[in-house]
């Protein structure tokens, strides 16, 4: 769900820096309701159905607000909502380390977890073998080529006692997993909730297994709500109860999964309303998990896959919980 926007994310920084980070509310020109807008991170798909519900359920309203939800432009999310021209966004926070390690670091912050486990991995058909990241020595994995995520397949592999000069790395940003893993692709970097299902919505019989299951500095939150800084200084109330409404959309969603995928598919007709029934049964149990409350982030867990990356020479040193808080989250 996040694979398009990988080859621009290097330049997203320098961009967004060159833009003025003004942040305010607007006034819906009907209403009295404070005007918010949020930019997705791709298309709308289950991670944003905590969003479509407090939406269509008027939640929103109900806390005095009117909710624009955009696509993201060429340049992604986070450069909009640096600019201003969005208060919120939707974001990774392996895609933010950029953002936070520059010199001149960029106005946001990640307010809220929408998932509190990274949930991606590697998945496989179950004829590769591919039960470990041991198993992926000899295999076809089809790679976006950035040096992040090679370097978390190489460490996983390592890790089991693994050679990853034995990985085969196929160029390929994979848009449909299921016929990828039966045209010679083994191997491919997945969030299950909408690849992984689909695989299972094909038939396919698959082996998968999750980075924070193999490295622990890799359950890393992914996606996460971001927010521009002036926004946050200048409108901490309004920030307030756009999260808590969200939180009360998420909620919902966790206790009414059929129903939540309902209301995202009655908001984004295109979208398949099985597979969009499928993937919402799964990720709902995802989205508060093992936490106290919807949208926590833990900072040990935040700070642990940054020492990671700078650690390993992925990027500067990215200070102790920079680029987070739960300041603006319901109790």
């Amino acid at each position: 769900m996040k694979t398009a926007k990988l080859i621009g994310i290097l330049t997203t920084a320098a961009i967004a820096l060159s833009l003025t980070a003004c942040g305010t509310e607007k006034k819906a020109t009907d209403t009295s309701l404070s005007e918010i807008t949020l930019v997705l991170d791709w298309t709308p798909n289950t991670n944003h159905t905590g969003i479509y519900a407090a939406d269509a359920l008027g939640y929103y309203k109900d806390a005095g607000l009117k909710i624009n939800i955009v696509q993201p432009p060429e340049d992604g999310a986070v450069a909009m909502t640096a600019s201003g021209n969005a208060q919120f966004g939707i974001d990774f926070q392996d895609y933010l380390a950029p953002a936070f390690s520059a010199e001149e670091k960029m106005p946001v912050t990640a307010v809220a977890a929408i998932l509190q486990h990274n949930t991606s991995g590697i998945i496989s058909p179950s004829s590769a073998g591919i039960k470990s990241p041991a198993g992926l020595e000899g295999k076809h994995y089809a790679t976006w080529g950035l040096p992040v995520e090679q370097a978390m397949i190489k460490y996983c592999m390592e890790k089991d006692g693994a050679d990853f000069s034995k990985l085969e790395l196929i160029p390929e940003d994979v848009m449909d997993v299921p016929t990828a893993l039966q045209q010679g692709i083994d191997a491919v970097w997945v969030y299950y909730a909408w690849d992984g299902i689909s695989t299972e919505k094909a038939g396919l019989d698959t082996n998968m297994f999750f980075f924070k299951d193999i490295v622990p500095e890799f359950d890393y939150y992914s996606p996460v709500i971001i927010a521009n800084d002036k926004f946050l200084a200048d409108e901490p109330d309004i920030a307030k109860a756009f999260l808590a409404a969200t939180a009360k959309g998420y909620e919902y969603a966790v206790k009414n999964p059929k129903e939540a995928a309902e209301l995202l598919c009655a908001a984004v007709p295109e979208l398949d309303a099985d597979m969009t029934a499928a993937s919402q049964e799964w990720i709902s149990a995802q989205y508060i998990a093992d936490a106290d409350r919807w949208g926590y982030i833990d900072p040990a867990r935040w700070n642990a896959f940054y020492t990671w990356l700078y650690e390993n020479k992925l990027y500067d040193k990215i200070e102790e919980n920079t680029g987070f808080t739960n300041e603006y989250l319901p109790e």
